[in-house]
C-alpha cells in the first residue's frame, strides 16, 4: 500500500517505484521487471534525443497497446519531450489535425495506420517513422538515459479531447499533474505491489494512461490488452491472475452477460468505472457475479484527470452517487448566484488543486472559458476547472450527477464534439445543414442522432445510405450516427442560426 506525497516528482521516476526484479509490464511477447523497464525507457529516451529532438517537443504515438505505447509516457518526460497520444481509432483527419494543432515532430505509427495517411496529413516538419523500425533502433542502443532531473512543472504531455465545438483541443499535463494522479489513485484504490492490472482502456485517454502510471506507483504490474471480443478480457484475466480491471459502462454491459469463472472472480479485488454512470441494475448485476470485488464509481474530466470517486461500502446504497472528492482535489458546487451550493442545491462542478491541467495548448481563448480562478470560497484557490457539469451535493456529502450545460454528447465513454460530426456530414456535399444530438441509450450512455436537412441531390432516396458510407470513411466508429433522420428545415433563433435549444427540447420529449 502506497503513501499519499503531496511532493511531485519527474514523471520518469514513477518507474523506479518497484522492486527492481518485480513484473512491472506483462506483454504479449516478454514480462519486463522494474529494472528492464527502467533500462528500456532509457534506450528510448536517448534514441529519441539523437533523432534531433529537443526539450519541449512533441512526440506524437498512433499505436495500439505495444511496448512503445507503454514506455513512451515515461520515455519522452525522461528525454525532456512533450507525448502527444493518438487514439488508435482515429481516422486521418483527425490525426492530422492532432499533428498540425500539436506541431509534433515526430509521428510513431505502425504500418497500417501510416497507410491510411494522405499527402498533407503529416506536417513537413514532422517527421514520420514506422512503429517495427523504431522500436529495432531503439532497443539496439548502446546508451540508456538515466533517470531525469526535470521541473515537475514542465509540460510533459497533451492529451486531445473533444470539445462542444469545433475540433478536438489539447489538454496540457505537467509532470506534476501525472505524478499526483498516479498517486492519488494508487491510494485511494489501495493499490499494492502484488497487484496487477489489465489495462483495456485506450492509452490516449487520461483513465487509460492512468492504468499503467497509477500501478507503477504501487509497484504493480500492468498487463495492457487490445480485445476484439469481450471474452478476451475474460481470458486475459484469468492468463495474468488479474486483480484490478477498469472500464465503461458499455463495456461492464457486455462483460456482465459472460460467464466468469470461479478462479478469476476469485483474484479480482477491485473494479472501477467512470466515462459514463453505472446503472443501479449494473451494478446489481456487477454485485452479483463479484460478491467480495471492492467496485469503484469514478467521475473525471480530462481538464483535471480525475475529480471524485465513491467509497465502494457505499456503492450498493448510493449506486448513482459519483462520491466525493479525491486525494489532492478540492470539489467545489457553485451556484447560480456565484455562492457554496446548499445541500441538494444544484451547481456547477469546479473543481480546484494541483490536478488542474495547465490549459488548453495554443487556445487562449477556450482555456479562458474553462480555467479560472477558483470561487472565492475556495480553500486551495488559484486556478479551477469549471466543468460545466451540473451537479448537487446531498447532506451526507456525497454529490450527484444532474446533467451537462455545454452540448457535448458522451457515449461509451467518449467525450464527443457535435461540430465534428456536423461538420463531417456537410462535407460530403449530401447534407446541407446537421445538427448532431446525444440520446439516451442503456448500454452506451447516449447514442448519437444526427438530423440532417438535404442537400439538392441525384438520388435523394439512397441519401441516408450513402451518407453513413461517407461517414464511415471519415469517423471514428464510436463517432458514427446511430440514426439519421430527415428534415425539410431546421427552427431557427432570432439571430438566424439553428434553434439547436429547440431541437434538444423536441427530442428529449420522446424520451421523457
Amino acid at each position: 500500500m502506497i503513501s499519499i506525497n503531496p511532493t511531485p516528482q519527474p514523471l520518469d521516476h514513477l518507474a523506479l517505484r518497484g522492486e527492481g526484479s518485480a513484473s512491472a509490464l506483462l506483454l504479449r511477447e516478454e514480462t519486463l521487471s522494474y529494472d528492464t523497464l527502467n533500462l528500456r525507457i532509457g534506450l528510448l529516451a536517448h534514441w529519441l534525443t539523437i533523432n534531433g529532438l529537443v526539450h519541449g517537443d512533441r512526440v506524437a504515438t498512433w499505436l495500439p497497446k505495444n511496448e512503445t505505447t507503454c514506455l513512451m509516457p515515461l520515455a519522452a518526460a525522461r528525454a525532456g519531450l512533450v507525448h502527444v497520444p493518438i487514439n488508435p481509432v482515429l481516422k486521418r483527419a483527425q490525426v492530422a489535425h492532432i499533428l498540425a494543432d500539436s506541431g509534433a515532430k515526430l509521428l510513431i505509427a505502425n504500418r497500417s495506420r501510416l497507410a491510411t495517411l494522405i499527402e498533407g496529413d503529416t506536417p513537413e516538419s514532422c517527421a514520420v517513422i514506422e512503429d517495427d523500425a523504431a522500436m529495432a533502433a531503439w532497443k539496439a542502443g548502446a546508451h540508456s538515459m538515466a533517470p531525469s532531473a526535470h521541473d515537475p512543472h514542465d509540460l510533459a504531455a497533451i492529451l486531445y479531447t473533444s470539445g462542444s465545438t469545433g475540433k478536438p483541443k489539447g489538454v496540457m499535463l505537467s509532470h506534476a499533474n501525472m505524478w499526483l494522479g498516479a498517486i492519488s489513485v494508487a491510494s485511494y484504490l489501495g493499490l499494492a505491489a502484488d497487484d496487477r492490472t489489465l489495462c483495456v482502456l485506450p492509452l490516449s485517454f487520461d483513465y487509460g494512461q492512468n492504468q499503467l502510471l497509477s500501478t507503477w506507483a504501487a509497484g504493480g504490474a500492468a498487463a495492457p490488452l487490445d480485445y476484439l471480443m469481450p471474452r478476451d478480457v475474460i481470458k486475459s484475466c484469468a492468463r495474468h491472475h488479474i486483480t484490478t480491471l477498469a472500464a465503461v459502462p458499455p463495456l461492464w454491459t457486455q462483460l456482465v452477460e459472460i460467464e466468469w469463472p470461479a478462479e478469476v472472480i476469485g483474484t479480482m479485488r477491485r473494479l472501477t468505472n467512470s466515462g459514463g454512470a453505472l446503472s443501479p441494475a449494473l451494478v446489481k448485476q456487477l454485485r452479483g457475479i463479484f460478491p467480495e470485488t471492492r467496485i469503484f464509481a469514478m467521475y473525471g474530466l480530462t481538464e483535471a484527470f480525475r475529480s471524485t470517486y465513491l467509497d465502494p461500502a457505499l456503492i450498493d446504497g448510493n449506486p448513482t452517487s459519483i462520491g466525493t472528492a479525491i486525494p489532492f482535489a478540492e470539489i467545489l458546487v457553485v451556484n447560480d448566484a456565484g455562492a457554496d451550493a446548499a445541500p441538494d442545491e444544484e451547481g456547477e462542478l469546479v473543481h480546484a488543486g494541483p490536478l488542474v491541467a495547465q490549459g488548453y495548448w495554443q487556445d487562449d481563448v477556450r482555456t479562458a472559458e474553462r480555467f479560472k480562478p477558483a470561487p472565492a470560497f475556495s480553500v486551495h484557490g488559484g486556478m479551477a476547472v469549471w466543468s460545466g457539469d451540473r451537479v448537487r451535493r446531498d447532506a451526507q456529502g456525497l454529490l450527484y450527477f444532474v446533467g451537462r450545460r455545454d452540448a457535448m454528447i458522451k457515449s461509451s465513454g467518449n467525450r464527443i464534439s457535435p461540430a465534428e460530426i456536423e461538420d463531417a456530414a456537410t462535407s460530403t456535399g449530401l447534407a446541407a445543414e446537421a445538427v448532431a444530438l446525444g440520446v439516451p441509450d442503456p448500454q452506451l450512455g447516449q447514442a448519437i442522432l444526427l438530423l440532417v436537412r438535404p442537400a439538392q441531390v441525384a438520388q435523394p432516396a439512397q441519401l441516408v445510405d450513402d451518407l453513413m458510407i461517407a461517414l464511415k470513411r471519415e469517423l471514428p466508429a464510436f463517432m458514427l450516427p446511430r440514426t439519421v433522420e430527415l428534415f425539410d428545415s431546421f427552427p431557427k433563433n432570432p439571430n438566424g442560426k439553428i434553434d439547436r435549444a429547440l431541437l434538444v427540447a423536441q427530442i428529449e420529449e420522446r424520451f421523457a
